[in-house]
């Protein structure tokens, strides 16, 4: 646990803005919780003869007030008790609002319609004005103002937490617990809070800012602190009887007020991102338009070209890529050094495991992976548009993808480069109707107006074999099946008939007969348009049947790589081996599948030499030792191993070659109905 701590602490102290607002917090906590033993004259002890005293002289550090009173003594009692009051009012009004947002999000009903509609009438009155109501109904003092602010802001606690809590309440986890005979309070403690604790530590620290100000604002209107109590609100009151002859005396509480309630906001951002699961702990910062780049730093060794010489020039040629994520202090590589070519028409399959790099190399081409944390270290990415060739039908010059301009690059992302992501439901939009989806894609790189778009994506939408197809364009995402909606993205993917198309997983949690159907129509638009097409999958035998190519990868690198039917014929890495051995037979339910036991390491945890060695039964202690480069296998055929010819051919399996075993498993094998 106290790792744990550490570790986030030390990603909070990590995020630069958070590490300053943290430091400032933390020493006017320090001064506050140090006060009565600091060597300090006392916040109220009057000296008229050193009335509106300037700063920095005999009379102390900060000057003196209109009365003779030390500043920088009153400054530090002040942020102390604008400190306690802030926690005080905080502390109060997240309890009992979170109370009352898990009780009523978790009653539903009656209960949570009476509870949050008085919620709302709360939330009706400026929080200022309620809380001066309040403090008018109890009289003016620092308590009263405590509970005039904590019920201010008990709304905002009250609907973060019934809002997560509504999201919660129906999930199979608090159903479970419902079937296990746990009552209502059990479920409210310890299965609800824990999960809208991050809601409620988030309100805390971004809440505590306001607090200050608020109670500050109720000081300085009389209704606060009352004399001589001092806190930075009182203290401003009283400077603006004299701010004209000694600007000072309001200069002081009023910095004091700007530079605490900032520092507090970038704590609670820092918070905020830390808890977020979705950064990993990793230090905050808004994703950037593009990944980036390492400017400097040695190329990894490339693998050797792929394509034959035969083959025209490549239409994405990408070189020694290899891109890392933060992970505190160090840069974790997710690929290394991958290399592969797809010429005009080509297709090439990525298979491996979940965790091996696929989804990463597809977004690096892009330069859709996440800045921060992610960032290209290395490499080229060469495209090469078909729609670029000239006049004279020469070949046009490659751009690097990874240092053009962002303009150009956005002008290459959905137009000539296109991606279908693995989830359609997450791709689409749920609130804009399909047929808009697809036509502000047409539009932002053709131009025209909304007519001439529409249209042209009802087209689409036939053209993948979507019947009724401008009923379709005008549905809603969830009023689609998954087969349907994966569709619909794959129509958003060709609406500017793109030179490549990346498809990484389309056909997940989708049905076999659906998945072939999806699958031949990519192969079928490939084709009739020229297209290359990288299809990323972890299933072997969906990739033998629509590719040409295919690159195994595991543990962020490509093990083997080379034409389809080599590499399922006879594969030379265990891996591969591996896999072709997990494909099952049809018609053969006797076949004893053989796993790869284990699973492939983390990328923080990859170990030295062959990174499959600790799963490969073939291993030996110089494969686990010693790094390992690509070597020829074959025509075109590389792979990533040192005893694979020692290894020999593998057995088939019935009679027949892998290939065929592979392809009799494809789903492709069988001739797919019409879509």
């Amino acid at each position: 646990m106290s790792a744990q701590r550490s570790g986030a602490w030390g990603r909070l102290a990590r995020n630069r803005p958070a590490a300053v607002g943290l430091a400032v917090v933390g020493l006017a906590a320090a001064l506050a919780l140090l006060a009565p033993v600091l060597p300090l004259a006392g916040p109220t002890l009057t000296a008229y003869g050193d009335r509106l005293a300037a700063p920095f002289g005999d009379a102390g550090w900060l000057g003196t007030d209109h009365l003779g009173r030390d500043l920088l003594a009153r400054l530090v009692w002040g942020v102390r008790v604008s400190l306690a009051v802030g926690l005080a009012a905080t502390a109060l009004a997240a309890v009992v609002g979170s109370t009352i947002g898990l009780v009523a999000g978790y009653a539903g009903r009656t209960v949570d319609l009476v509870v949050m509609r008085g919620i709302d009438m709360l939330m009706a009155f400026p929080y200022l004005l309620l809380a001066l109501a309040i403090v008018a109904a109890l009289g003016p003092g620092l308590f009263n103002a405590l509970i005039a602010i904590a019920i201010a802001n008990v709304p905002f606690f009250a609907r973060a937490v019934r809002g997560t809590v509504v999201g919660l309440k129906d999930r199979d986890f608090i159903t479970a617990a419902r079937l296990a005979g746990l009552s209502h309070t059990r479920i409210l403690v310890v299965e609800l809070l824990p999960n809208v604790l991050p809601v409620i530590v988030i309100s805390l620290t971004t809440t505590l800012g306001w607090m200050i100000l608020e109670t500050a604002g109720l000081s300085y209107l009389g209704l606060g602190a009352q004399p001589p109590t001092a806190d930075l609100g009182s203290m401003l009151a009283d400077a603006n009887k004299v701010v004209t002859v000694a600007p000072h005396v309001a200069l002081v509480p009023g910095l004091a007020i700007l530079v605490l309630v900032i520092a507090i906001n970038l704590v609670g951002d820092g918070v905020r991102d830390l808890l977020d699961p979705r950064l990993g702990g990793v230090s905050a910062g808004r994703p950037g338009p593009r990944t980036a780049v390492a400017a400097t730093g040695p190329r990894p060794p490339p693998d050797p070209p792929t394509p034959s010489r035969a083959e025209p020039a490549p239409m994405i040629a990408v070189d020694g890529l290899t891109t890392s994520f933060a992970l505190g202090d160090r840069r974790v590589p997710a690929v290394r050094a991958v290399s592969f070519a797809v010429p005009p028409g080509g297709a090439l399959g990525i298979v491996g495991e979940s965790g091996s790099g696929k989804s990463v190399t597809a977004l690096s081409i892009l330069g859709l992976v996440a800045s921060p944390p992610g960032r290209i270290e290395a490499g080229t990415i060469r495209f090469r548009p078909a729609t670029d060739r000239s006049t004279d039908g020469a070949e046009p010059a490659a751009e690097d993808l990874l240092r053009v301009p962002l303009a150009r690059l956005q002008a290459v992302r959905g137009n000539r480069i296109a991606m279908v992501f693995q989830d359609p439901d997450a791709a689409l939009d749920p609130l804009i109707r399909v047929g808009d989806q697809i036509a502000a894609v047409v539009r932002r790189h053709r131009g025209g107006g909304w007519t001439a778009a529409r249209q042209r994506a009802a087209a689409l939408l036939a053209e993948v074999g979507l019947p009724d197809p401008a009923r379709r364009a005008r549905a809603w995402p969830h009023q689609l099946s998954g087969g349907q909606r994966q569709r619909v993205a794959i129509a958003m993917a060709l609406a500017n008939d793109p030179d490549l198309v990346i498809a990484d997983e389309p056909t997940t949690a989708l049905d076999v007969t659906t998945q072939a159907r999806v699958l031949d129509r990519l192969d079928r638009l490939r084709r009739s348009r020229g297209a290359a097409l990288i299809l990323i999958s972890h299933d072997l035998a969906v990739i033998a049947g629509v590719c040409d190519r295919i690159a195994v990868m595991y543990a962020g690198e490509i093990v083997e790589q080379g034409p389809a039917a080599a590499v399922i014929a006879a594969p030379h890495h265990p891996y591969t081996r591996r896999l072709i051995a997990c494909v099952p037979v049809l018609g053969r339910p006797d076949r004893v599948l053989d796993t790869i036991p284990g699973g492939p390491p983390s990328p923080e945890a990859r170990p030295p030499g062959c990174a499959f060695a600790p799963r490969c039964p073939d291993a030996e202690d110089a494969c686990r030792s010693a790094s390992i480069g690509p070597g020829p296998a074959g025509p075109d055929h590389t792979v990533r191993c040192r005893r694979w010819r020692a290894l020999g051919d593998p057995p088939a399996v019935a009679g027949r070659s892998p290939a065929r075993t592979a392809a009799a498993a494809s789903p492709l094998s069988t001739p797919a109905s019409p879509l």
